[in-house]
């Protein structure tokens, strides 16, 4: 190790590094797992960016007992881009059902936490994801991940980041140079090879001209408008905004990846046509859609007796392109 450059805070840990490089990296390298009796490992909390003035951004993986390098799958929650958890999928999905339904069809899962949008709008959501791909592709021998195959997997706001994660290429130049984001591990591809997304917001500009039917507020403190947080400006900035935070916009900006989207027929948050209309688009573009339509359900499958065949049919269809 080396000595940590004059001016360092003192009491920090040495760290190894180029002469003179100080402040270190916003991310550090993972530390040993802790591996459990199946033989899974677990890294938890991970940060893998971290910008001045914000929270840190973490990352948990876990990883089945495997002779070689698994494929990875990003998991990114929900919650309107104001709340939500990495560790928790929404209320009517068991985090034991989702975790172990991944790990058992031999696919690692990275569970990512993103900066909500009443710390920062879009496009900081999206930069966050791109970084946490980024960081388990620059970091894939260490967990033991194949860096060639990651998907993404998300619900409600997380879908929606899913299918931007998706579509949105540096390489494509304009916009996709600017989502790309500069947080975190950088000189590594963001892309991914197949996206899951439930119930996702897919265009935004459609979804502003239909106010959001909000719960009664807690303690009467308002709940803010989950479109307003995410897009910041004002509201004759707004349609501009949201185009640019749509899915939609980016479905031919390239051949898409192969596509899952799964949605409730009476989702009264974020409607069924916002799908219906998204997998036409991406078909237009020659990309390989499957839309699963769940007949009656609500947001979040309410309604749903048993989720158990969503959450199969779902990792099936990465294990299938991804090779788990």
């Amino acid at each position: 190790m080396t000595q940590a450059p004059p001016g360092a805070p003192t009491g920090q840990p040495a760290f190894d590094l180029d002469p003179g490089a100080w402040p270190p990296p916003p991310f550090r390298a993972p530390a040993a797992p802790v591996t459990g009796r199946d033989g899974t490992r677990r890294f938890d909390g991970l940060t893998y960016a971290s910008t001045l003035g914000y929270r840190p951004c973490l990352l948990d993986v876990q990883v089945p007992a495997a002779d070689g390098p698994v494929p990875a799958v990003v998991w990114i929650h929900g919650g309107g881009w104001i709340e939500g958890d990495r560790r928790y999928p929404p209320p009517t999905v068991p985090a034991e059902l989702l975790h172990g339904t991944v790990l058992g069809a031999g696919l690692a899962l990275v569970g990512i936490d993103y900066r909500h949008s009443l710390e920062a709008p879009f496009p900081a959501q999206l930069h966050d994801v791109k970084a946490a791909v980024r960081y388990v592709r620059r970091h894939a021998a260490e967990l033991g991940i194949d860096p060639d195959r990651i998907g993404v997997m998300g619900e409600s706001a997380g879908g929606h980041l899913a299918a931007l994660a998706g579509l949105v290429r540096p390489d494509a130049g304009g916009a996709g140079a600017a989502l790309e984001g500069g947080v975190g591990v950088r000189g590594e591809d963001s892309g991914v090879r197949a996206v899951v997304s439930w119930y996702p917001a897919t265009d935004l500009a459609a979804l502003l001209a239909h106010p959001l039917p909000m719960p009664p507020a807690p303690d009467g403190v308002p709940i803010p408008d989950p479109f307003a947080s995410l897009l910041g400006g004002t509201p004759d900035q707004w349609p501009d905004l949201a185009r640019a935070a749509s899915p939609i916009t980016y479905a031919d900006a390239g051949t898409p990846p192969p596509f899952l989207l799964i949605h409730g027929t009476a989702d009264r948050l974020l409607p069924y046509s916002q799908s219906e209309t998204f997998a036409a688009a991406l078909r237009d573009a020659g990309g390989e859609v499957t839309l699963v339509p769940v007949e009656d359900a609500d947001h979040i499958f309410l309604g749903v007796p048993d989720v158990t065949p969503i959450v199969a049919d779902s990792v099936a269809f990465l294990a299938r392109h991804l090779g788990g």
